[in-house]
């Protein structure tokens, strides 16, 4: 929690253990901590580097915790300052960036990215630097992503940044597929689905995209496009792939009232897949079901909404709300 100030977790413990006996003496802080003497004493020599503790005057050997609300605040205020200082120095920058170029030259409007690395590290930086909404078509082949690039995604949703993905259909047949797009759609993310996306693209404020170049060597390349005719093109293609495609809704999201009789949340899952294109065998194995078990499901969803067929099933299910476009 204070690793913003330069805590780590040890200094931060020891803070915490300190203040709340209000002075101790090195052994027995560190028979609460559970370190060793020496390690307790560099931890207290750093909060006092700090201002956060003190060795008592009246009893030498002694360490007494400043106070969070005078220690903490006088640190908060500096880190503040630095930020702003960041801040500004960022802005010169990019106004000294602008000045120099000018009119942008049609070469400055793209960005062509080589390297497994570099592509996953200007991916990171695309989401990390959204501020509003980040938008994305997902291919089923593989693509250079890490663990990073993931964690980069739940910070942005954290923080508010919004996300609308649509995937190709054989996305969910990829082991793992479901549970990364359940989580997606947990982090209040906005899925849906089609047969087939024309491109792996990311769109971040509108303002920057990113798309993958073909390449005839094996090494991984991007093309980066800044505010430009082109930049407007692919925002055009993601919409017209959003506005094709079909929602995906896992489990019981987005039900707002359910019929005492009505599907419940594994009902509802069965029915999003199938709308999404799996077969019944594809479904039981998502789900972690017999394939009779989806198939006695589906045949009690038509029973229950009068149809004959599953073409209109899907009709009764959309018009009942248990799926929906928007």
């Amino acid at each position: 929690m204070l690793g913003a100030i330069g805590l780590d977790e040890t200094h931060e413990s020891a803070y915490r253990a300190l203040v709340s006996v209000g002075a101790a003496e090195v052994p027995d802080l560190a028979r609460r901590l559970t370190l060793g003497e020496y390690e307790t004493e560099r931890a207290l020599r750093r909060l006092e580097r700090h201002g956060l503790a003190a060795q008592s005057s009246a009893r030498p050997g002694r360490w007494v915790a400043a106070p969070p609300g005078v220690a903490l605040g006088a640190l908060l205020t500096q880190q503040r300052h630095e930020l702003e200082k960041a801040e500004l120095a960022a802005a010169l920058l990019a106004e000294e960036y602008r000045g120099a170029a000018g009119e942008p030259a049609v070469h400055d409007l793209v960005e062509v990215v080589i390297g497994a690395a570099a592509v996953s590290q200007r991916f990171l930086q695309l989401q990390l630097g959204a501020s509003d909404e980040v938008c994305a078509l997902v291919t089923g082949t593989p693509m250079v992503v890490s663990g990073a690039d993931n964690d980069a995604e739940e910070q942005a949703a954290g923080r508010g940044v919004g996300y609308r993905v649509v995937v190709e259909r054989s996305v969910l047949d990829q082991p793992g597929g479901i549970t990364e797009l359940s989580a997606a759609l947990g982090r209040d993310e906005q899925v849906r689905v089609v047969d087939q996306v024309p491109t792996k693209l990311v769109i971040a404020d509108r303002a920057l995209a990113m798309v993958p170049l073909t390449s005839h060597t094996a090494e991984p390349a991007a093309l980066v496009v800044h505010a430009s005719g082109l930049l407007e093109l692919l925002s055009g293609l993601f919409q017209s792939v959003w506005r094709d495609a079909l929602p995906l809704r896992l489990g019981s999201r987005g039900v707002l009232e359910q019929e005492p009789d009505g599907p419940d949340g594994t009902d509802l899952e069965i029915l999003s897949l199938l709308l999404a294109g799996l077969t019944d065998a594809s479904v039981a194995k998502q789900l972690d079901l017999g394939l009779r078990t989806v198939q006695r499901r589906v045949k009690r969803l038509m029973e229950l909404t009068g149809v004959a067929t599953r073409l209109q099933l899907g009709w009764h299910a959309y018009e009942r709300g248990w799926v929906a476009r928007d």
